[in-house]
């Protein structure tokens, strides 16, 4: 109950930043399209800096097993929720916006701040591991449905800063090279941006669209349900037939931190690829904000579930 009731708390704080950039653009400082300027700056600088900063910690053999459980538990969840979204694309005749809001969750976002507020600091670079994971499709898969593209660009892939910036952090890993201490201390405060910036966002793009309209669309609440009750509940029974959280004494508490990643609201970087790419970021971000206040709710739940079945 303990961990249910610090997160319900963390997910409020959020909320409350989102009102945050809601309430700049209705008092006319900005405007809501500004926010793709601040998108840009979560995507192509924020986000690296997380990345590159979670993987600066000291190379133990039980690091390295922490991050080979938590590597697998990722791809696993990645791989067959992306078969079972497609399906249920197909059944309930979804479009690519709201694919990607059902199956990309926050936890590029949230999954820093919800970690060390929960569990602590040492913890954080196992949620960086699924974020990690979640960034390959995001750039490949979401980008491609999201800017409605032919085939994939492999070679703006590869060389997308974000693909970088894990490749640079895993290598720095492994060779065990940290980074001087000014130039850490800056990564880290750039990093630590990564939820505030991001749902400000949300909220500056919610300021600017009908409200009657989003809210009384019923769309809106059946694909905020499926990414906020009917995923996390697949999720959490394949991480339960699986028998991760049983390889060792870390464990449970990596599976915890992959099943936070997987049941945050849908992610503002589907609202933020909308923005760049020119498809439908009211949408998007209304999805955000509706699977952000079920969250309230929904993610203490799930955890008290995994916490009952795990």
């Amino acid at each position: 109950m303990h961990i249910s009731i610090l997160l319900m708390e963390q997910i409020v704080e959020l909320f409350i930043m989102i009102l945050m950039g809601f309430i700049i653009v209705k008092a006319g400082i900005v405007k809501d399209e500004d926010s793709k300027v601040l998108s840009k700056v979560v995507l192509y600088l924020i986000i690296p800096c997380v990345i590159i900063n979670a993987f600066q910690v000291d190379y133990t053999s039980k690091t390295v097993k922490g991050l080979l459980i938590a590597l697998a538990a990722s791809v696993i969840l990645q791989v067959v929720l992306l078969v079972i979204i497609s399906i249920m694309g197909r059944l309930f005749h979804l479009n690519e916006v709201e694919i990607a809001s059902v199956y990309y969750s926050n936890s590029g976002n949230l999954i820093v701040p919800i970690v060390t507020f929960i569990l602590g600091q040492e913890w954080v670079l196992y949620g960086c591991v699924f974020m990690s994971v979640q960034l390959i499709f995001l750039w490949t898969h979401c980008k491609k449905i999201i800017s409605r593209e032919s085939s994939y660009d492999w070679k703006k892939i590869v060389l997308n800063i974000n693909m970088i910036s894990i490749a640079v952090g895993v290598i720095l890993f492994f060779t065990r090279i940290r980074l001087p201490l000014i130039i850490n201390n800056t990564i880290g405060s750039v990093g630590n941006m990564i939820g505030p910036a991001s749902v400000i966002v949300t909220g500056m793009l919610f300021a600017g669209m009908d409200l009657k309209k989003i809210f009384a669309d019923r769309r809106v609440y059946f694909v905020s349900f499926l990414g906020m009750v009917v995923v996390p509940l697949i999720a959490l029974l394949l991480i339960k037939v699986s028998h991760l959280a049983c390889v060792s004494a870390d464990a449970p508490k990596i599976m915890l931190i992959v099943f936070l990643a997987v049941i945050t609201p849908s992610a503002s970087t589907v609202t933020q690829m909308c923005q760049v790419y020119g498809n439908d970021s009211r949408y998007a971000s209304a999805i955000n904000v509706v699977t952000t206040i079920c969250a309230i709710v929904t993610m203490p739940v799930m955890v008290l579930l995994f916490e009952n079945v795990i």
